[in-house]
């Protein structure tokens, strides 16, 4: 295993901010999954929040290979690229979707999952190469 790669300052900044970014998994099969999330960080660690049973949950249970790529909407030409590994937790889910949802929604509580049965698990990425562009 290589030794985790540190967020460069634009990969920071792109993190922080409210940008949309593309989630990356293996399907069993091998095949990539994909899915748009709301990402923040912890450090250099990349932060996904998603609900238990999700096929990016089940595929990251299975192989927590995966990468996130984000881009400025207004510069599509920029973007970063971080290749890592993914641990998972139910410790903190539910406040890592109501930070998410004050981030990109303005919202203090996130609404999706009042009155479900919605278990939160908290992706944490851990890079294992970045690529900025």
């Amino acid at each position: 295993m290589t030794a985790p790669s540190e967020l460069p300052e634009i990969a920071r900044a792109l993190f922080d901010s409210a940008e949309f970014a593309t989630l990356a998994t293996i399907e069993p099969d091998g095949r990539p999954h994909l899915s748009v999330v709301w990402v923040s960080r912890d450090g250099d660690d990349v932060l996904v929040s998603t609900v238990e049973g999700r096929r990016k949950h089940r595929n990251l249970e299975r192989d927590p290979r995966c990468t996130v790529l984000v881009f400025p909407r207004e510069s599509p030409y920029t973007y970063v690229e971080v290749r890592g590994t993914a641990s998972l937790s139910y410790e903190g889910g539910r406040e890592l979707i109501d930070e998410h949802s004050r981030k990109y929604r303005g919202l203090d509580r996130y609404p999706g999952d009042d009155g479900t049965a919605n278990v939160r698990v908290v992706v944490r990425i851990t890079p294992d190469k970045v690529v900025e562009y």
